[in-house]
Order: C-alpha cells, then sequence, then structure tokens
C-alpha cells in the first residue's frame, strides 16, 4: 500500500449510517436542546436526558467527533452550526426533519438493492403516523432550503411574484419578508390551498398575496410578473411536462424577468456535488421521481425562453438556476 493510499476515506463512507443513527439518537432523546443553556458534563448530560451515564458518553463523543459539540475539560457545549439548527433557539429547528431521517427514510433505504436491481421505488407502507412525521419533516427541510435562498438571493428589485407548483409556501414568505414591497401569487396544486392559506395568515402576509389554484402539470397561469419561482417542481415531472411548465412560466413573466428554478441537479463537473447525488437515489427509492442533469435543464430552459445566468449552491440544500427571460 502506498502511502498516498489509505483506506480512510473508503471506510469513513461506509460506516456513515453509524455517524447518522447518532445524530437521530442524540436529537431525539434531546441531548442537543439539554446544551442550549450552557455547557455540561456526561452527568448532567444523563440527568437531563434520562440516559445512561453510558449512552450519554457515546453519544456526546460521537457528536463531538462529528464536530457538533465542542469538549473542553469534560464539558460539552454546542458548536455554532448545531446551535444555530438543533438547539430550539435559531431560524430552523431540524429536529423534526432528522426525525423524517430517522423514522422514514432510513428505513426505507434498506429497500435500495431491491432498487437499484428493478429501478423501482420501494414501499413506504404510509399509515397517518408515518405521514405525519414525513410531513413535518419534508417541510422542515422546505423550510431550511427557504432560509438558505433568502440569505443567498437579494429579493429586493422586485414587486410581483409568481410562486408555480412548488412544494412549500416557506419560500416565498421568506422573500416578503425580506421585501416589504413583494406581493405573491401563489399558482400550486388546490390540495396545497390549506395550507399555503394557514402558512401565509401565520406570517401577517395574507394581505399580500393571492392564491389561484390548479393543477401544475396544466396550469396556465398568465400575467406579467418580474419574478418567477419553481420550488420543486422539476423533480416531480417527465422531461415533457417540465417543458411545458417552464413553457408557461416564460409566458407569465414579462421580458427580463427572473426565473429561481430551485431543486437538486446532477452535473458535469469533476466532482458530482454530494448532496444532489445522495438525492437521486432518495428520491428514487422513495417515490421513483427524478433528480435530472443540470445540462438537460438548461436546455429546456433556453428552448422555453429563459437565459440561465447563473447557479447558487445553497448550504445543505439544492442549488438554484437563476434565468432571465429573453
Amino acid at each position: 500500500m502506498s502511502a498516498a493510499s489509505t483506506p480512510e476515506r473508503i471506510v469513513d463512507i461506509a460506516i456513515g449510517y453509524m455517524g447518522a443513527k447518532q445524530l437521530f439518537a442524540a436529537a431525539r432523546t434531546g441531548i442537543f436542546r439539554e446544551l442550549t443553556a450552557g455547557e455540561r458534563s456526561i452527568e448532567q448530560l444523563a440527568t437531563g436526558t434520562g440516559l445512561s451515564e453510558q449512552t450519554a458518553r457515546i453519544l456526546a463523543d460521537g457528536m463531538n467527533a462529528l464536530g457538533l459539540l465542542d469538549r473542553h475539560d469534560g464539558l460539552y457545549r454546542l458548536a455554532p452550526d448545531a446551535a444555530e439548527f438543533l438547539s430550539g433557539d435559531g431560524e430552523t429547528d431540524l429536529h423534526p426533519f432528522l426525525g423524517f431521517l430517522n423514522e422514514i427514510s432510513f428505513g426505507h433505504w434498506s429497500q435500495f438493492d431491491a432498487t437499484v436491481d428493478t429501478a423501482e421505488p420501494g414501499d413506504l407502507q404510509m399509515d397517518e403516523k408515518r405521514w405525519a412525521t414525513f410531513m413535518a419533516g419534508v417541510m422542515r427541510y422546505n423550510a431550511l432550503h427557504a432560509a438558505m435562498l433568502t440569505r443567498s438571493f437579494d429579493f429586493a428589485p422586485y414587486r410581483d411574484m409568481l410562486d408555480f407548483g412548488g412544494l412549500s409556501p416557506a419560500f416565498a414568505i421568506g422573500a416578503m419578508r425580506a421585501n416589504p414591497e413583494l406581493s405573491v401569487r401563489f399558482t400550486f396544486a388546490p390540495d396545497f390551498t390549506d395550507g399555503i392559506t394557514g402558512a401565509l395568515e401565520s406570517a401577517g402576509l395574507s394581505g399580500r398575496a393571492r392564491i389561484d389554484p390548479a393543477p401544475t402539470d396544466t396550469a396556465d397561469p398568465g400575467g406579467a410578473h418580474d419574478i418567477v419561482m419553481l420550488n420543486h417542481v422539476i423533480h416531480r415531472f417527465s422531461a415533457e411536462q417540465n417543458r411545458a411548465i417552464l413553457g408557461r412560466a416564460r409566458a407569465a413573466a414579462q421580458d427580463g424577468a427572473t426565473l429561481l428554478l430551485l431543486d437538486f441537479l446532477l452535473d458535469d463537473d469533476e466532482r458530482q456535488r454530494g448532496i444532489d447525488a445522495l438525492h437521486a437515489a432518495e428520491y428514487l427509492v422513495i417515490d421513483g421521481t427524478v433528480v435530472y442533469p443540470a445540462a438537460e435543464v438548461f436546455g429546456w430552459l433556453r428552448e422555453t425562453g429563459w437565459q440561465p445566468r447563473e447557479v447558487l449552491e445553497l448550504p445543505g440544500s439544492p442549488r438554484v438556476i437563476v434565468a432571465a427571460a429573453g
């Protein structure tokens, strides 16, 4: 074995599920929230969480090894990212997302070998409780994506947004909070109407939004919007459907308008962005939906009157293709 060739990377990837399960357990048992008020010893963590000292030490050391907890003189404290996203005090608490991964996604991946062999999704075996866990996790993950988009994109120049066919109103709500002059028109599938209405009321933004429910694959919203958003749309539809959706989005935009197309994408760079590749497999095994190659999506955009300008890589989230209406 040469000095340059060591097994660490292979071993780290192969045992990665161990770290994931420890993270899920640490979140579920309250390790992170116990540290919100300040640093704690193992004895204090065990008392606060109801865990044995042995188990508390295993979880705390595991999170320290992964960089989510800092340790000094036997006392543990939250690392900055854990304080922001796992303490419960930050803008986006990821505990519901981790619950979804632990209770739904992780077990479902036991069917991944069959999916690889057949290209067919596994059986989620959903009941009412599992659906509630699923939706809570997915919507919290979308809230994270929305927060990262608001940090990365300047919504100030815009006044009239069309949010077309998306999964979550969190993106548009974030944009409205960032720009008090922005109004939004939602054209989502009809079964999302109650969720959008409730989210707008909770945010105090109902007066700046309009909801026009319609099935995404056939909706023709029209209008002359200066910004159009498609969040988590294209992975849910076929190439032919996506061309039609993008064409109708262009018809609803004024010349020079901006398109924000948010989704996971495969690329042709020398090193594929990891989170996109992992979600390509996740979407396939969960429900058979598709993470498309970026080059294919760029082609659809140009065919339908959009000119790609840049691609934003959102931390821990999908990418966003920013395009202009030609």
